[in-house]
């Protein structure tokens, strides 16, 4: 059968088979509250840890709406340091894009912020801070948001996955003593001991044989490079970052970069199913126990999603170009970099002029990482696109690190033949790509690495389309 479809904009419960013991159904009212709380992490013969998340629980509530409805939600800042919230992957007004300093003002403490805006495409989607993010999503804030299309594909059940990784101590506590160590902000970024699917230790999802599911794979870790192998079903791939892509076999593992999504359709045939972290010695992050069998042999209906309005006409030989070249980090050999000193400009502050040497930004700036000999956000854009108009981007990685790169506000492609729209693109070390995408959503955009402590240090830019 076919999913309930909604247009409510935000409340709607979850379907049966969503994983209830960690996903909670959205608020009626549309407040999300940041604030602090406590989830049980670790097996229960361990303690609870205390985390910060939305209602003081992790994920938070999921936001699930039709495609073309008005989203209406209210931030309510219940921590001690200022956030906003960042709606990803959404082709978004600019306004309500949750950027501090670039198009909102950070929301203070015991302060909030109403979003209203509208879902223009159907997929997988999500929302997180962009103030301070490294600490903020280590410590447990973000949620899925699902906007769900009109004539989806049959499936028996809808399920999210968000694969996290914390870093926690014996004691179940999150390790507060490694937040802004530069060691992980110069080298892969905050990488963690403990996974987590939907905030919980390798959860159970029963399930029956020859179901058919729809699995929405998320990396919400702040660094991790995560590779997934699904077991014991057959599945396809049917979008990447909420884009509906032609349906493919998920053959072997899948690679997830942070921020990154996949969406697959799998008929439950195995004995065992399960879903592992195949780069971690093959931990089951969950299992999926086979109760009962729900028909004598899997469905045959068609499981391509229906497109999405993506302007897709693009015109090469007239495109706007530019190369975004990532330096720095430990052994990069970035001798010296100028700060970019937007945040001061922002703020109508003095901002710090000149070129400073590795050392000086490392130590007096937090600064390890520069774009295109840029530490930091620039006062100027990257490129400013006139409305329609084409742009491409070479992306170069000149360091030993990967890096995810994310772009706001647009779904990009690479350039090369039968490559997948996306919002994030994996950057490995010493690896050239180049991404296409029309810019037809004005405002002031981010663009930045989404291993977050990367951001932080310095791989941080902007456009802007006119």
């Amino acid at each position: 059968m076919k999913p309930t479809r909604r247009d409510t904009l935000l409340g709607a419960a979850a379907l049966a088979m969503l994983p209830r013991a960690s996903l909670a159904k959205a608020q009626a009212s549309g407040i999300l509250e940041a604030k602090p709380g406590m989830a049980q992490l670790m097996p229960k013969d361990r303690p609870e840890t205390a985390i910060w998340g939305y209602g003081g629980q992790v994920p938070g509530s999921e936001i699930r709406v039709a495609q073309g409805a008005q989203v209406e939600a209210t931030l309510l800042n219940g921590l001690d340091q200022p956030t906003t919230i960042h709606w990803h992957g959404i082709r978004i007004d600019n306004a309500m894009d949750g950027v501090a300093a670039l198009t909102q003002d950070p929301v203070k403490p015991g302060e909030r912020f109403d979003y209203a805006f509208t879902v223009p495409d159907a997929g997988s989607y999500w929302y997180h801070p962009h103030n301070r993010t490294w600490e903020q999503m280590a410590r447990g804030l973000y949620g899925p948001l699902i906007v769900e299309e009109a004539e989806p594909p049959a499936y028996d059940h809808d399920m999210v996955l968000m694969v996290d990784d914390w870093r926690l101590g014996e004691d179940a506590a999150i390790d507060e003593a490694s937040f802004g160590s530069l060691r992980d902000w110069s080298h892969a970024g905050r990488l963690g001991n403990w996974p987590t699917v939907n905030g919980s230790p390798q959860p159970e999802y029963p399930v029956k044989r020859n179901e058919r599911l729809r699995l929405r794979l998320y990396n919400v870790a702040n660094a991790s490079v995560l590779v997934l192998r699904l077991d014991g079903m057959d599945a396809r791939i049917v979008a990447y970052d909420g884009m509906p892509v032609p349906p493919e076999p998920l053959a072997g593992t899948v690679t997830l970069a942070p921020a990154q999504r996949i969406d697959l359709i799998a008929d439950v045939t195995g004995e065992e199913p399960g879903l592992w972290l195949a780069g971690r010695e093959n931990y089951r992050a969950c299992s999926f126990p086979v109760i009962g069998e729900a028909r004598a042999k899997p469905l045959t209906d068609a499981v391509a999603l229906p497109p999405n309005p993506l302007p897709t006409a693009l015109e090469m030989d007239d495109a706007l170009r530019a190369t975004v070249e990532v330096n720095g980090g430990a052994m990069g050999g970035m001798a010296e970099a100028r700060i970019g000193g937007f945040g001061a400009a922002y703020r109508g502050e003095e901002t710090v002029a000149g070129v400073l040497p590795m050392r000086d930004l490392a130590m007096e700036h937090d600064l390890v990482w520069a774009l295109n000999g840029v530490a930091g956000m620039p006062v100027e854009p990257l490129f400013s696109a006139e409305r329609g108009q084409t742009v491409v981007v070479k992306l170069v990685n000149e360091g030993r690190w990967p890096h995810a790169m994310h772009f706001h506000g647009h779904h990009f492609r690479e350039t090369k033949d039968g490559a997948p729209w996306r919002d994030t693109i994996l950057l490995n070390p010493r690896e050239t790509k180049e991404v296409a995408f029309i810019a037809d959503n004005p405002g002031r955009w981010m663009l930045h690495c989404h291993m977050l402590e990367h951001q932080a240090g310095g791989m941080g830019t902007w456009f802007e389309v006119g």
